[in-house]
């Protein structure tokens, strides 16, 4: 973790290092909200870095906000020792084929992208008889038409949609007004959802090297906190400000959006600590 300030962070307040932000709302606002996704671009990193780097996350300072390690089916078998908690991604009629016992603790499941109501149907009842009533299930949105009858096929399931927010392609970013209406949308029908790629930072910004317009995790905080203005919260820059409104929220204000927002998966944990040791979200203990 580096000392520079990255995109989308203003220079740290220097009131951060004194900030004594209420343990309550801290350990709310951003317990496991960052589920690690190191194995995934544009990270890529080898299993034997990433497991270690997880591991010594857990045990740091920030441990307390690290979600699980996000691992594809396919390199399960070479995920060993001891214990972690993972989430899985992995095709629905895959699930069958999982030992009874994997080894790792399998708290959530991730499914790819369901194509329309049917196979989202098809999804939803093969969790519900193959996996555990506590691990928790996402789906892939579709960024088509379809989108509206899969969140219908999923409303009152329990199972939470995943929204894709950037990757290695600038069309795999969706637009503002997109992925407003699809929190819109979520909110509407009372689905919790998770994001996946792109959210690099805590503010809207640029990237200096690729160009691309990303999200910022923080907005989309705010938008699933205020979905019938979610376009306003996601365009917002004014990260001084957008602290200062998060620093004013109860732990309740910050259970309820968390209860909306779960999670996102992100291939540095170290960028989005970071960021908010900067904006002065973080007690002094995490700053780096």
């Amino acid at each position: 973790m580096t000392g520079s300030t990255p995109p989308g962070s203003p220079a740290r307040p220097e009131a951060a290092a004194r900030l004594d932000l209420d343990a309550a709302l801290l350990d709310t606002l951003f317990a496991r909200f960052f589920d690690d996704a190191a194995l995934f671009p544009p990270g890529n990193a080898p299993m034997a870095d990433a497991v270690p780097a997880h591991r010594r996350a857990l045990a740091g300072p920030h441990g307390d906000l690290l979600g699980p390690f996000v691992i594809p089916a396919a390199r399960l078998a070479s995920l060993d020792g001891p214990p972690l908690d993972i989430a899985l991604i992995i095709a629905p009629a895959s699930l069958d084929e999982l030992p009874d016992n994997p080894g790792p603790r399998v708290v959530a499941v991730e499914t790819p992208v369901a194509a329309d109501k049917d196979q989202t149907r098809f999804a939803v009842r093969t969790m519900a008889a193959t996996l555990a009533p506590e691990v928790t299930r996402a789906i892939e949105l579709p960024r088509t038409s379809a989108r509206d009858e899969v969140l219908d096929a999923l409303a009152g399931t329990g199972v939470r949609a995943k929204l894709r927010t950037g990757g290695l392609r600038a069309d795999l970013f969706p637009t503002v007004d997109e992925l407003a209406a699809t929190i819109r949308a979520c909110a509407e029908r009372d689905i919790a959802f998770k994001c996946t790629a792109g959210l690099h930072h805590a503010i809207r910004h640029t990237d200096p090297a690729t160009g691309f317009e990303h999200h910022g995790f923080l907005n989309v905080l705010l938008a699933a906190a205020d979905p019938a203005d979610a376009e306003a919260q996601l365009h917002r820059t004014d990260a001084a400000t957008m602290a200062a409104e998060l620093r004013a929220w109860t732990p309740s204000d910050a259970a309820r959006v968390r209860s909306i927002f779960t999670s996102f998966g992100t291939c540095d944990v170290a960028e989005p600590v970071h960021d908010l040791a900067h904006l002065g979200l973080l007690p002094e203990r995490i700053i780096p």
